[in-house]
């Protein structure tokens, strides 16, 4: 079997200085939907991200805090990680800039270009930020502050943060050596840079002007990668972070299999406040090394509020935990996958971001399955009929709409073109809706003569509802699961490379009762609900938490901890015997002649359900309102009768006080997942 096509993608890497918020979570969601979209495609992908945790900014905020540098980014790295498992981000490596196989990778690569030549000792004077990292000449000031006589004493950078002057011996990279091969390289390849107007702001504004030799070191802080044979010179930002792209890979170490099999990068996906770090000095760098460039950097907008950039100052962010916790991670990455328009900026507001769930996900698309569903129950027993093609007169165009949509959602998908893959893919959801209402089921049903169009019908809603759901993997992790989990439909074959529409299963049985994927939401309510937590004072208790929870870690020793337990203490062999998956529950009823007893009929993720009985009736008195409801199940149990009926299994609950109550898990987590 010939080996996969191989794809290399890369987030930038986050500077730890703060919490990130849901601008940050754009760029990750929007690299993990392009691998989860080229693992569909039977790629074999490899998806970096991480922290760039060196730097002064990192000394100062530590020194705040009370804290060693490396306590902070040790914290604020774990944070981050928390984070990206609860966006469900399938990231291949994380890589930190303070890993000690980094950092030692850093100093070979210094030493190579000082060994060059294209890397000379000498001193800088200039303007420079802390709190973005970078120089500044005066022109590219967004505010100069002068004394009586003229001259300048200070500034502000265009990200509106003060610059102070710096003077201090530093090492300096040769850029102006690689300018012309630069731009001739650019040439050649007019697609290394998307979009192109990101390359033309990179020509005019950077490189015709002059292209300047960059400071690569700095003496005035310690934080950060020792240069070789003169260690109070630390390795800047611009390599040390840059070439996190190629040691993440092993570039620099003993071991270079993961680099001589996925560089050169195939996407490196960044905000466009980067772009020239990453179209001018990162190329460069690669050039110097002689080593392949990436095939394409996406300098992408930013997601941004109405009174401008998410400023934690002007008490306008968004934080994402905030927004997957009343709404669900899948609203979420729809959200902002729709939100940010390829090349320019997307505006946030809490009313377009709760009608976008309220008229995309739960009018459009959970409608056509609650409908679908209902209509296969009571018009053919829950049984899909097989799929058919030209029975109605509208058959062909449904059909024709979905090739249509295929093609156009795996070309903008191909091109990273989110939001336009995701609106090709939501006029198929509305051309489904619109066979509804063309064929009129309800109608065909009275008529016995039209059972075969009937059938047809309910077959390619199915087959729509099917093929919406493959497409939607990339973007959604849970709602296309549960499309397939109500159709009756098996989760092994939801690949999207050569997906066809007519792959319909034969002979397959819909649940008997759908259950909303998208609930509607209240708009006026979740609006005000939304803006309450972008107020200054929602971010200042944040901060306040913050502080506490820090001081808190500083004082915490676990080993002081008085530990607790009813049983004795087991290893975590033993523990790991258990098989734990969350459970849907289908029905629930009382067990005959057990007053104690409830008899539950579960999906488990089994080839059927599953019956486990459970002495919780007390508690219980009207069990029908569990039905819908996701527990726990240990399912690998000896299954054992009792009171005649077999349990397969057993349930997990928590007892407090007098009352025992099942431990119920979110919804949007399928039924089946391994819990532990």
């Amino acid at each position: 079997m010939a080996d996969k096509q191989t794809y290399y993608i890369t987030t930038p890497i986050y500077y730890p200085s703060g919490k990130l918020h849901i601008g940050n979570s754009y760029t990750t969601i929007a690299c993990d939907v392009l691998a989860r979209y080229k693992r569909l495609q039977d790629f074999d992908v490899f998806f970096l991200t991480g922290t760039d945790e060196h730097g002064l900014k990192i000394e100062q905020k530590a020194q705040d805090l009370n804290m060693t540098p490396k306590e902070y980014v040790d914290m604020m790295a774990e944070a981050i990680q928390k984070l990206w498992q609860e966006l469900e981000i399938t990231n291949d490596k994380f890589i930190r800039t303070t890993d000690e196989y980094h950092e030692k990778a850093i100093q070979k690569i210094f030493q190579k270009l000082l060994d060059k030549g294209d890397i000379y000792l000498g001193s800088y004077k200039g303007w420079y930020s802390v709190s973005d990292e970078e120089y500044f000449t005066e022109s590219q000031l967004a505010e100069v502050y002068r004394d009586e006589q003229g001259n300048m004493i200070g500034g502000k950078a265009p990200s509106g943060h003060e610059v102070q002057l710096v003077e201090e011996e530093s090492y300096f990279f040769k850029m102006s050596k690689y300018a012309d091969r630069l731009v001739e390289y650019y040439n050649e390849h007019p697609d290394f840079i998307i979009p192109q107007s990101r390359k033309n702001e990179m020509l005019n504004n950077f490189i015709k002007p002059g292209l300047e030799d960059l400071a690569i070191t700095r003496t005035s802080f310690d934080w950060g990668v020792k240069v070789p044979n003169d260690p109070k010179h630390v390795v800047y930002v611009w390599i040390d972070a840059l070439c996190n792209y190629i040691t993440a890979l092993g570039y620099g170490s003993k071991d270079q299999e993961l680099f001589n099999k996925y560089w050169p990068a195939d996407v490196h996906m960044v905000g466009k406040e980067i772009v020239r770090f990453h179209t001018i000095y990162w190329p460069i760098i690669l050039m110097a090394l002689d080593l392949p460039l990436p095939k394409h950097i996406i300098g992408h907008g930013w997601l941004v509020m109405r009174d401008g950039k998410m400023s934690k100052s002007k008490g306008n962010v968004v934080y994402p935990e905030m927004l997957t916790k009343r709404y669900g991670l899948d609203a979420l990455r729809y959200y902002l996958m729709r939100a940010v328009p390829f090349g320019n900026d997307g505006i946030f507001t809490p009313e377009d971001f709760v009608q976008k769930i309220n008229y995309d996900l739960a009018n459009d698309l959970g409608n056509l399955l609650n409908r679908t569903v209902a209509m296969i129950n009571k018009y053919r027993g829950g049984v899909i009929p097989t799929l058919t093609s030209n029975v109605t007169a509208f058959d062909l165009d449904l059909e024709k709409s979905a090739k249509e949509a295929i093609t156009e959602y795996e070309t903008n998908m191909d091109q990273a073109h989110f939001a336009l893959a995701l609106e090709a893919l939501w006029k198929f959801v509305s051309r489904s809706n619109k066979y509804i209402d063309e064929t009129e089921p309800w109608v065909l049903a009275k008529d016995e003569a039209k059972a075969e169009e009937l059938d047809s019908v309910l077959a390619h809603l199915a087959a729509s509802l099917r093929l919406i759901a493959i497409l939607l993997q990339p973007v959604m992790t849970h709602a296309p699961k549960e499309i397939f989990t109500q159709l009756g439909l098996p989760l092994d074959n939801m690949a999207i490379k050569d997906v066809d529409y007519f792959a319909l299963p034969e002979n397959t049985t819909v649940v008997k009762k759908g259950t909303p994927i998208f609930p509607r939401l209240d708009i006026e309510a979740e609006v005000e609900y939304i803006k309450s937590k972008m107020t200054k004072n929602e971010k200042q208790k944040g901060r306040k938490a913050m502080q506490e929870a820090i001081e808190a870690q500083a004082e915490f020793d676990p080993e002081k901890t008085e530990l607790k337990s009813t049983k004795k203490e087991i290893k975590f062999d033993k523990f790991d015997k258990v098989e734990q998956r969350v459970a849907l529950i289908k029905d629930v009823s009382r067990v005959k002649g057990a007053d104690k007893l409830l008899k539950f009929r579960l999906d488990a993720g089994d080839e059927g359900e599953r019956q486990i009985l459970s002495g919780i009736a007390q508690w219980y008195p009207e069990p029908e309102k569990l039905i819908g409801k996701k527990v726990i199940a240990v399912t690998n149990l000896q299954p054992r009768k009792m009171r005649g009926e077999i349990s397969q299994g057993m349930l997990l609950s928590a007892e407090f006080g007098d009352t025992v109550q099942l431990i119920t898990v979110p919804d949007e987590i399928p039924a089946g997942s391994l819990v532990g």
